[in-house]
């Protein structure tokens, strides 16, 4: 094929919405009812881009399509052009608006609860008019949101696993450190050991995060298994109501318990687990005149934070 077949006209906008569609539902009939289109639309507009590709994008089986080579490689293109475009437009609201606009933030428990809002409320004071919106979702939501153009950063844990298309910039070192409420049995013991503090019930991470990974590691480690008496959350205030009114133990950033007057540290190190805290971003998308803005915020709030000396 020709570096410049894709260039010609044929190739349209409809046909990068259409496969991502596709590939997001596995499914040609997903994609039309998510289009509001046909089926046979659906069906007609595939065969027109595997035609100028010269190339199959999806193997079709009983239980739905999924991408062939070829069609991982194109959509991973199709993807980062529809997010261009989609910056492109936000960017031209801005310059229409002669404002900042809006800038979207994805969080998920490291840097939520200090860094975040510091660093928003320093922002609108120096932008009033600009809108913020914070989402909370766990790494791999928030790492396809980056990737689709719908969000601007990611504020939380950084993962050796971030993809060649994200950015990582480190702010902060933070550990994580076993808490409980106040009062809890486990602070009367010296310094109790990992297989005394497996017998609490425990607050575990979901599966989706480096932190579950790391803990069901440490566990290993030390020759126990996790928990059974478990629960699985991503909430931090479903986690912190647990935490101050049961006996459920956790694994927190350490500024997150050390910054609620209702919790207590465990003395039991978790020494094993990594705890860079810092922005993700786009490689190839240039950010917006707001996610500049809060960048900065965010690297000077994080400047102020020591929290390996707490």
């Amino acid at each position: 094929m020709s570096d410049d077949r894709l260039l010609e006209g044929r190739l349209k906008l409809r046909h990068l919405t259409l496969v991502i569609s596709i590939a997001d539902r596995r499914s040609i009939v997903g994609a039309a009812e998510a289009l509001h289109i046909t089926q046979p639309v659906v069906t007609r507009g595939l065969r027109e881009v595997e035609d100028i590709l010269g190339v199959s994008l999806f193997d079709r089986g009983p239980r739905g399509v999924t991408p062939t080579l070829f069609g991982e490689s194109f959509l991973e293109h199709a993807r980062a052009v529809i997010a261009q475009l989609r910056q492109a437009g936000r960017q031209i609201d801005l310059l229409t608006n002669a404002d900042l606009g809006t800038v979207t933030v994805g969080t998920h428990l490291a840097g939520a609860n200090l860094l975040l809002p510091r660093a928003i409320a320093a922002l609108k004071e120096e932008h009033p008019k600009l809108t913020v919106v914070v989402r909370e979702a766990t790494p791999d939501i928030l790492q396809a949101a980056l990737l689709a153009g719908e969000c601007d950063l990611v504020v939380g844990r950084l993962t050796a696993k971030a993809p060649a298309s994200l950015v990582q910039q480190m702010l902060y070192r933070e550990p994580v450190r076993l808490v409980a409420r106040r009062g809890h049995p486990v602070h009367a013991l010296k310094s109790p050991s990992l297989k005394q503090l497996a017998d609490y019930p425990w607050i575990f991470p979901v599966e989706q995060t480096t932190l579950r990974g790391e803990l069901e590691a440490f566990f290993a480690q030390e020759g126990i298994a996790i928990p059974a008496n478990r629960i699985e959350c991503t909430s931090i205030l479903t986690l912190r109501e647990l935490l101050v009114s049961t006996d459920f133990l956790a694994a927190l950033p350490m500024l997150i318990a050390t910054q609620d007057d209702k919790l207590e540290l465990i003395n039991t190190q978790l020494t094993s687990i990594r705890r860079s805290v810092g922005v993700t971003r786009p490689a190839n998308r240039p950010l917006s005149p707001g996610a500049k803005a809060l960048l900065g915020h965010l690297r000077h709030q994080a400047a102020g934070l020591n929290p390996e000396q707490v």
